[in-house]
């Protein structure tokens, strides 16, 4: 079946559901759905894969729907006559002489309640605004039975209160979902929320210059996945890559681009997602994160600021909690790296940013076997910056950017953002100057769509500063003359 087969199937599935021709569409849809897990299995390219299975999950959904309304609509069928009260007085036995004591109310069998499980319901529940909505007290203490069959946000299939599997979707299309068994079930999910699901949409292109940084990262994470049989042995992939750098210069946008371009499953965790306030559980979340990445792999686990989390060992401030949890992330990181039999597909590579690499643990460093150093941008990244900061703005004929790229020598990537920033505001400033707030309410968009002028880029570099001083740049190029590794 080729792909406008599948296009076709799909769109009458939904026509004859819109009909009301519930077990045709059901048909369409099972055949639709299978025929697009067939074409996923060959297709090497991952992101084009991510989007076939979130089209394929879409599917699904709108197939679990017409099958739960085609169920309520059995249960009206089957519903025998409710018997009258007429009758049922007449058939009640006589009062005893001596009734019997009271059964206490502990001891008391609850009536199920038999109630149809509508398609409003699980669209209720499938809104966006109870994806996120935490485990309360009140729910701990008088849960709901999931019904079989039931998916959540994530599109994992859950289980009923019995252990048993609801009824097979066509084509298996559900998404494995982590088994916490044996793990306490607020850590699972403190952690799933962590999962990137949404697309942080930054890709390899929105970031200037850095192409050693880029070059790394996507063979690091991306070849292993196309080319599985050459990652292996002496080859196997990097476990873990440190980004270090001056603040501004790109760390987390590359992190970014990573979640976007590479299709791994990524995990965005900061010092605030290990910490508990519980003695114990902080080192429980690290091996909770990792035995996570294990089974979702191939997957990255992003960390920034990781100097926060592990910082050097043995100093006189340290407390004993802070130094159990860099054991635990140390042991686990050891632990992870592939063998040299592995699926490179299976890896879980940890990828670390940081503004003081010098005060990180020594065996951590190690551990981090790839450490690159994230530069001010170049001349020509520079020019790069302006262009891409300035794509929405309408510019000037007289604004030279390589002349502004020469004066703003030393300014990261974040202080070149900046200043495109308030220089594309000016013109408004000196429009608004002396109105009154109704006259300004007034004003309609064309009438501040002013380009901006090298004059405005002019004052605005008298007044923005680099952040940057040479003595850190100092301290940088010395730690990756002594621990670099690229």
């Amino acid at each position: 079946m080729n792909l406008e087969e599948i296009c076709d199937y799909a769109k009458r599935a939904r026509e004859y559901a819109l009909l009301g021709s519930y077990d045709s569409s059901i048909v369409y849809y099972e055949g639709v759905i299978q025929q697009i897990q067939k074409h996923c299995q060959t297709l090497r390219d991952p992101a084009v894969k991510v989007k076939w299975q979130q089209i394929r999950l879409e599917l699904t959904e709108e197939y679990e729907q017409v099958k739960s309304i085609t169920g309520t609509l059995e249960t009206f069928k089957s519903e025998q006559p409710t018997v009258t009260l007429a009758s049922q007085l007449e058939c009640s036995p006589e009062d005893p002489v001596v009734w019997p004591p009271p059964v206490p109310a502990v001891h008391r069998n609850p009536v199920p309640l038999k109630r149809p499980s509508t398609g409003v319901k699980q669209q209720r529940r499938d809104s966006p605004g109870l994806q996120h909505r935490g485990t309360g007290v009140r729910g701990q203490a008088n849960p709901k039975p999931e019904r079989p069959g039931f998916k959540d946000t994530r599109g994992f299939k859950a289980k009923d209160d019995k252990g048993k599997k609801g009824a097979a979707d066509p084509g298996d299309v559900e998404l494995k979902k982590f088994d916490g068994a044996g793990y306490d079930s607020n850590l699972v999910d403190l952690l799933e929320r962590d999962i990137v699901s949404r697309n942080p949409n930054v890709h390899w292109d929105d970031i200037a210059d850095l192409e050693d940084a880029k070059k790394l990262l996507r063979e690091a994470v991306v070849l292993p996945m196309w080319m599985p049989d050459f990652f292996k042995g002496i080859r196997r992939p990097w476990k873990g890559v440190l980004m270090v750098g001056p603040p501004g210069t790109g760390k987390t946008m590359l992190a970014k681009a990573v979640a976007t371009e590479c299709g791994t499953t990524f995990f965005n965790v900061s010092s605030s997602t290990l910490t508990s306030k519980y003695r114990g559980e902080s080192e429980k979340l690290v091996r909770v994160l990792f035995e996570m990445a294990r089974f979702y792999a191939p997957t990255t686990i992003f960390i920034d600021e990781i100097d926060s989390i592990c910082s050097r060992r043995g100093t006189s401030d340290e407390h004993e909690a802070s130094r159990r949890v860099k054991s635990e992330f140390l042991v686990q990181m050891d632990g992870m790296g592939n063998t040299q039999d592995e699926d490179p597909s299976k890896m879980v590579m940890v990828l670390a940013a940081t503004n003081f690499p010098w005060d990180i643990d020594e065996a951590l460093r190690r551990r981090l076997e790839k450490r690159i150093y994230i530069p001010l941008p170049s001349a020509v990244g520079r020019v790069e910056l302006l262009k891409i900061n300035l794509k929405e703005v309408e510019v000037a004929d007289d604004v030279d950017l390589n002349l502004i790229a020469e004066k703003i020598e030393g300014y990261s990537g974040a202080d070149i953002t900046n200043v495109c920033r308030d220089a594309s505001m000016m013109a408004m400033r000196r429009r608004i100057q002396g109105l009154s707030p109704e006259e300004i309410r007034a004003l309609s968009k064309d009438e501040l769509q002013m380009p901006v002028t090298m004059e405005e880029f002019t004052i605005t570099l008298t007044k923005i500063s680099k952040s940057v001083s040479a003595t850190d740049l100092k301290k940088y190029q010395a730690w990756m003359a002594e621990f670099g590794s690229v």
